[in-house]
C-alpha cells in the first residue's frame, strides 16, 4: 500500500475510535443532566461512567489531531483555514467542559452545575464536529487570492448542515443510551437499565432516519458523493444488517430480561465501522473536494516512516493502559455498584 493509503487508514482508525467513545462520553453527560432530578439513579449511572472516562476520550482527540498534522500537514493547513470558527468553538467548549469537570469533582457542592455544563457542551460538541462533513463535500468553499475561504452564508442556510448536525446528535444519544443500558446491566441496576434501553429503542431508528436524510440533503455540488455512496451499496447494506441485528438484540429475552445490551452495542459499533468505512471509501481520494486529495496532502516519506514508528511504539505502550482502565472502571463490580 502507498504511504497515503496507510496514513489515511490510521487517521480513520483514530477518528472512528474517537467518534464512538466521544459519543458515549458526551451523551452520558447529557443524560446525567436530563435525569439529575427526574431519575437520580439513572443520572448516577451516567455520572459513574463519566467520572473516569472523559480524560481517556481527550487522549484520542489529541492522537487524532497529531496524526492529521503529522501525516497530512497540507490538509491541516487547509482545514485549519476553513474550519477556524467551528473548530475554535469546539476547543473552547472542550476547554470549558474539562476545566469545570476538574473543578466540580473537587468541590462537591458544584455537582449540579457540573451536570448542566457537561450536558449542554455534550450536546453541542458532537453537532459542531459532524457539521464539518458537508464542508468537505464541496459547494461551501471559494478561492480568494489563492486561499480557500468558507462561505458562511451558504453554509448556514444549507439544509445539509442541519441534517448532519441532527444526525450527529441523534447518533450520540443512541450510542450513549445503548452503552449505558449495558453499563447499568453490568452494575445490576434494573431500573436504570430499563430507562436506557427505552432511550436506545427510541433514538436508534431516529439516528438511521437522519443518516438517510443527511445523505440526500447535500447541495448540487456535492452530489458526486451521493453517486459514490451508491457504488458502495453492498457495504451500506451490510451496515444496515448489523444495525438490524443490534436493534433486534434489544428485543431478545435473555435470563428473564428483555434485551441483550452487550450484543446490541457490539453490533451497532460494527454497523458504524462498516458505514464509516464505506463513507470514507466513497470520499476517497479527496480530503476536501475538489481542492485537496490524500496524495497531495501526505507528508514526505521520511517523516511518514518516523510517525509510523512513533505511533507503533505508542500503541504498544498505551494498549495495556487502556485495558487496565477498562477492567478497573467498566468491569469491576465494586466500582460499578458504588453509590
Amino acid at each position: 500500500m502507498s504511504d497515503a493509503t496507510i496514513a489515511i487508514s490510521i487517521l480513520w482508525g483514530f477518528l472512528f475510535i474517537y467518534s464512538i467513545i466521544g459519543s458515549v462520553d458526551f451523551g452520558a453527560g447529557f443524560w446525567s443532566m436530563v435525569y439529575s432530578r427526574r431519575n437520580p439513579q439513572a443520572a448516577g449511572i451516567a455520572n459513574r461512567f463519566l467520572s473516569p472516562s472523559w480524560e481517556v476520550t481527550n487522549v484520542f482527540l489529541v492522537l487524532l489531531v497529531v496524526a492529521l498534522v503529522g501525516f497530512f500537514p497540507r490538509a491541516a493547513y487547509v482545514l485549519g483555514t476553513l474550519l477556524l470558527v467551528p473548530v475554535s468553538l469546539v476547543m473552547i467548549l472542550l476547554l470549558f467542559r474539562s476545566a469545570f469537570m476538574v473543578y466540580a469533582y473537587s468541590v462537591q457542592r458544584e455537582v449540579r452545575s457540573l451536570r448542566i455544563v457537561s450536558g449542554i457542551t455534550g450536546l453541542l460538541i458532537p453537532g459542531l464536529l459532524v457539521s464539518v462533513l458537508p464542508i468537505t463535500l464541496g459547494g461551501f468553499i471559494r478561492q480568494e487570492s489563492g486561499y480557500p475561504q468558507l462561505k458562511y452564508g451558504d453554509l448556514l442556510t444549507s439544509p445539509a448542515l442541519y441534517a448532519y448536525l441532527g444526525f450527529g446528535i441523534a447518533t450520540e444519544l443512541f450510542l450513549s443510551a445503548l452503552f449505558l443500558s449495558d453499563f447499568s446491566n453490568e452494575a445490576g441496576d434494573e431500573s436504570s437499565y430499563r430507562q436506557y434501553r427505552l432511550l436506545a429503542v427510541i433514538t436508534g431508528p431516529l439516528a438511521m432516519l437522519l443518516a438517510v436524510v443527511a445523505t440526500f440533503s447535500v447541495n448540487e455540488e456535492a452530489m458526486w458523493m451521493v453517486h459514490r455512496m451508491k457504488e458502495q451499496g453492498l457495504w451500506f447494506m451490510l451496515s444496515s444488517a448489523a444495525f438490524l441485528a443490534g436493534y433486534g438484540s434489544l428485543w431478545v429475552r435473555r435470563n428473564g430480561r428483555l434485551g441483550w445490551p452487550r450484543l446490541a452495542f457490539v453490533f451497532v459499533v460494527l454497523q458504524f465501522a462498516v458505514a464509516s468505512f464505506a463513507y470514507g471509501k466513497a470520499h476517497m481520494p479527496y480530503i476536501v473536494y475538489p481542492y485537496l486529495t490524500v496524495t497531495e496532502g501526505i507528508t514526505n516519506h521520511s517523516m511518514f516512516i518516523s510517525l509510523l514508528w512513533g505511533y507503533g511504539i505508542g500503541t504498544v505502550i498505551l494498549l495495556p493502559v487502556f485495558m487496565l482502565f477498562w477492567w478497573l472502571f467498566l468491569k469491576d463490580k465494586r466500582y460499578l455498584r458504588t453509590e
